[in-house]
């Protein structure tokens, strides 16, 4: 159990090290050197260096802007920071700072275009923070601004960081040799890294929520329950044109099973009406565990009444 244990942690450690090199790389590599931006402290401490001219690189902001967010997260919100998060913060400064000297990692002259420069960037920069928050990490910055800000007042994290990601941003046209089109580019970054984000998060978790409106409602429940095993729900429903009653089946299941359980209702009905809606979370049996606490303070009851 303790080898198990180990390897798991070292395995964590591994893909949040892999992580950070991807999305230090991203900046070095990619954004940086195409003179792009984008959003959160990475985007900020970039703006610094192009503001001036080098003079402050972004090896140089990066961990001191971090380390002060750091010690103002601890005295707020006490000992809410693990060590994966410090982990990933110390190896992303040293990253910053020793990564642009290494000239032949560079990819500008592969990646011209600043168009195909800010997609590129902003797939490598999700792919790389995804694998750090997959496995626990965090690379601080505005994570920390958005947890003191939500302790004291009722916003959102994700309010926080659209705010200031914009603020962010906008600063960049009061950088000398910046104007309005690299503002645009930022933002195109900004949303890339978003859809890029949720993709490596959910990937294959993502949920759907299909409605099948059909008079052939029988036949579809039983098919997906014997043959494609998937839970459905039929719900009473009336249509209001006709005002006939019928049933609405409910079925939920993985976004990448989408097309297999519309495939198997269109080969029993093909004028049925689907539905099909993203579901943010699904929990419960061949889903998502709701993690509260409920299964340790049920062991501990259990062993209580053993011991009793």
């Amino acid at each position: 159990m303790k080898t198990n244990k180990f390897l798991s942690v070292l395995w964590d450690y591994f893909l949040m090290t892999v992580g950070s090199l991807i999305f230090c790389m991203a900046w070095t590599s990619i954004i940086i050197p195409t003179g792009l931006a984008s959003g959160g402290l990475t985007g900020l401490c970039t703006i610094i260096q192009y503001a001036t001219g080098g003079a402050i690189p972004i090896g140089w902001t990066y961990p001191i802007i971090n380390i002060g967010l750091l010690i103002i997260g601890f005295l707020t919100l006490g000992r809410a920071f693990g060590i994966k998060t410090i982990y990933v913060i110390i190896l992303t400064s040293v990253l910053f700072e020793v990564l642009p000297k290494f000239p032949v990692l560079e990819c500008h002259d592969f990646v011209n275009d600043k168009l195909i420069g800010a997609l590129v960037g902003a797939a490598l920069e999700s792919v790389g923070l995804g694998l750090v928050l997959l496995r626990g990490g965090s690379s601080g910055g505005t994570d920390i601004v958005a947890m003191m800000i939500n302790k004291y007042w009722p916003v959102s994290p994700g309010r926080v960081y659209l705010f200031t990601d914009i603020f962010i941003i906008a600063s960049m046209l009061f950088v000398p040799d910046k104007g309005i089109i690299d503002v645009v580019y930022a933002y195109v970054i900004m949303l890339g890294f978003s859809f890029g984000i949720d993709f490596v998060l959910l990937g294959n978790k993502s949920s759907v929520q299909i409605l099948v409106f059909s008079s052939k409602y029988e036949a579809i429940a039983d098919h997906m329950i014997h043959v494609v095993h998937r839970g459905v729900t039929a719900i009473q429903s009336v249509g209001w044109y006709s005002q006939k009653e019928s049933k609405v089946l409910l079925i939920v299941s993985r976004k990448h099973q989408m097309n297999d359980v519309i495939r198997e209702v269109k080969s029993i009905d093909p004028k049925a009406f689907i539905s099909v809606s993203t579901a943010m979370s699904v929990f419960g049996e061949g889903f998502e565990e709701v993690k509260t606490g409920m299964k340790l303070k049920k062991k501990q009851t259990n062993v209580e009444k053993t011991d009793e």
